[in-house]
């Protein structure tokens, strides 16, 4: 049976057996773009009613299935939930034949109106006050007026189902409800103690089960061909770090060089770019690069760099691959969490979290943030961004930290209830305030730190200037491990 939306008649069974008037909503998910979950009570009975308004999908029905929670809340459900959680249903119905439920809901001394139009091409859910007056929508209509401010056209609904009713339209006889047989069917292979479905079930089980599992098999599909692409440039990264670590192998032959240099002073021509001489450890001729204008000295220092340059670069390199590696064990790991997953609503989820575009990520705040041990950093580099975290992104509760006498970036540790900052935490965050300030150069520097609720802005001071009270003092040598480490978690975080 080829899945679509629901139909009028169809509507109208569900919504009888599901007697929502007199029913309380206890609370509201929303797992996905489309979809919302009500979770109703009424005289001792739970009921999970879901409202899906996808594409070629879109219908109402309860659900006994888990509703995995977005990984960050939605922006409908969390105003859903300040308006309409803890509100009675006092009535909801069908307008008309139209496929546009009607929901009244009494919230203290509050009445709302929310509409769930379940039309394939323009399905929306519609919060509205008693007048109609749209206070927020699913997906935003500009062009429809399903906006907020906008006002929801209940009148011209009904004036539309009379007139087609008017007009002889019967739409009992043109769209009869699907008896879901071969569903039943199904079921009753695979469950012979059951008893008969009723309608509602009929359609949980026809969208969960076989709508869900073409779009999962859909979803599958669109995984793969994600794992793939994303993998393949990723080990040609890792390849390419891999081929230059090989290059960097090669630097203890500079240090060789500079001291073949020095041994041969003597053999170095006015006019001659190389110089060629004995090699005393593998007894072989050996030509080497130099520039006749300056000393031996000088030459055998050039080379000293070089050796100094790669063997700080071989470091830098194994860090970033390993990065490399994570990011690969990450990919693999995200993957198989997708292919193990049943539920396709949970798949999209995983599929939108790992396949959005980078430039489409937003970030929530200026400057960078490290997570470690559940520990959240904030660093500012600037003083704009010093001064846009102050006003907007701390709390009283979060630590400061800064360099004493030297400019520099603001650092924050996050609150965390009933936690006290360890140690290694404070280390962490006091190399990031080194790091990012004028005291880099030196390696060390003296901080302040207290809590944000002892900052006071300066009068008249720079952007972002800050005096502290009930300070503490932390004396800081850069840790060039601990730095890599932090960095390596903080990259690790963007997979």
């Amino acid at each position: 049976m080829k899945s679509m939306s629901l139909n009028c008649n169809e509507i109208n069974l569900i919504l009888s057996e599901l007697d929502l008037t007199g029913s309380f909503v206890q609370d509201i998910v929303q797992p996905g773009y489309d979809t919302i979950a009500l979770y109703v009570y009424k005289e001792g009975a739970a009921k999970t009613i879901l409202i899906c308004a996808g594409h070629d999908a879109t219908r109402i029905n309860e659900t006994r299935r888990k509703i995995p929670k977005n990984e960050k809340p939605l922006r409908f459900m969390e105003f859903l939930k300040s308006r309409i959680r803890g509100a009675k249903i006092l009535s909801c119905a069908q307008i008309g034949f139209e496929r546009i439920i009607k929901f009244e809901l009494g919230h203290g001394d509050e009445r709302y109106n929310m509409f769930v139009r379940l039309w394939s091409a323009a399905a929306n859910i519609i919060l509205c006050d008693k007048d109609n007056n749209i206070l927020d929508t699913m997906f935003r209509r500009p062009q429809k007026g399903e906006v907020t401010g906008g006002v929801f056209d209940e009148e011209a609904i009904w004036e539309s189902a009379k007139e087609k009713a008017l007009q002889g339209q019967d739409a009992g006889a043109r769209f009869p409800a699907r008896d879901f047989a071969d569903v039943q069917e199904e079921v009753s292979r695979q469950h012979p103690d059951w008893p008969p479905l009723s309608f509602n079930q009929k359609v949980d089980w026809f969208y969960s089960e076989r709508s869900s599992n073409l779009s999962r098999d859909a979803l599958l599909e669109k995984a793969k061909a994600w794992h793939e692409t994303r993998r393949s440039k990723q080990e040609a990264a890792l390849e390419r770090l891999q081929k230059k670590k090989a290059d960097f192998e090669t630097a203890g032959k500079k240090k060789h060089w500079g001291d073949l240099i020095l041994a041969n002073a003597h053999l170095i021509g006015a006019d001659s770019n190389f110089l060629e001489c004995e090699d005393y450890e593998s007894g072989a001729t050996v030509q080497i690069k130099i520039d006749p204008k300056i000393s031996a000295q000088a030459n055998a220092a050039r080379y000293y760099e070089l050796y100094k340059k790669q063997l700080s670069g071989a470091e830098e390199l194994k860090a970033e691959i390993e990065l490399s590696q994570k990011k690969l064990a990450a990919l693999d790991k995200a993957y198989q969490e997708i292919l193990n997953e049943k539920n396709p609503v949970r798949i999209e989820q995983l599929l939108r979290k790992d396949s959005a575009p980078r430039q489409k990520i937003k970030k929530s705040h200026p400057g960078l943030d490290y997570t470690v041990n559940g520990w959240y950093i904030l660093v500012g580099r600037d003083a704009n961004e010093n001064d846009e975290l102050l006003r907007r992104h701390v709390k009283g509760s979060d630590m400061w930290l800064h360099t004493r006498d030297c400019p520099g970036g603001y650092v924050f540790i996050k609150y965390r209830a009933g936690k006290t900052i360890p140690l290694d935490i404070l280390l962490d965050a006091g190399n990031l305030a080194v790091y990012f300030s004028k005291a880099r150069k030196n390696g060390k520097a003296d901080l302040y730190y207290t809590q944000v609720k002892h900052l006071r802005r300066a009068k008249n001071g720079p952007k972002g200037l800050v005096l502290p009270s009930q300070e503490k003092n932390l004396s800081i040598t850069l840790d060039s491990e601990r730095l890599k480490r932090l960095e390596l978690a903080r990259q690790g975080d963007e997979l």
